[in-house]
């Protein structure tokens, strides 16, 4: 009797051992025929895209950035430098309609922290340091141009600045 029992237990454990075997063959078979699906976009209209695109959320470097022929979203968002936190899932993208009169909202170089003014184009750590510095010591800035009294900003680098900076006006 106890020959019979151990036949039946062994061929029980083996039935199972077969079906277990099976089934994880079956699911990797099934896991491999899984595929990311490709979509392909045969008619649209290149983009031919020449102007300025204001990044800014959880990248390094914020700021506007001025595209040339063949720039591609993936380059823009590289060169502004994607932080660790990002989640570049959710990527966000605005296009204006021609005529469309709302502009970005300017950065007050009156109020603003240092990582506001580093999103400027053109201002580093360094630059938003001394702009912070100089208003400390002098007071608020009557106008954009006030830059000019410190050292390091030219007119050029001032003139880049006025579409983007305000004095709280």
């Amino acid at each position: 009797m106890t020959g019979i029992r151990e036949k039946m237990w062994l061929i029980i454990a083996a039935l199972l051992a077969f079906c277990l075997i099976t089934g994880i063959v079956f699911f990797f078979i099934r896991l491999s025929n899984l595929q990311p699906a490709e979509i392909i976009l045969s008619d649209f209209k290149q983009a031919d895209i020449n102007g300025d695109v204001c990044i800014s959320g959880s990248v390094a470097r914020p700021g506007i950035y001025a595209t040339r022929p063949g720039d591609t979203l993936t380059a823009l968002i590289s060169a502004a430098g994607i932080s660790d936190d990002a989640y570049v899932g959710g990527i966000s993208i605005y296009v204006p309609a021609k005529g469309e009169t709302d502009r970005p909202q300017k950065v007050d170089i009156n109020r603003a922290d240092s990582w506001l003014l580093q999103a400027l184009p053109g201002i580093g750590e360094g630059k938003a340091t001394q702009i912070i510095d100089y208003r400390t010591a002098n007071g608020p800035f009557r106008s954009v141009d006030d830059l000019l009294k410190i050292k390091g900003f030219g007119k050029s680098a001032v003139d880049g600045l006025r579409s983007f900076a305000s004095t709280g006006e």
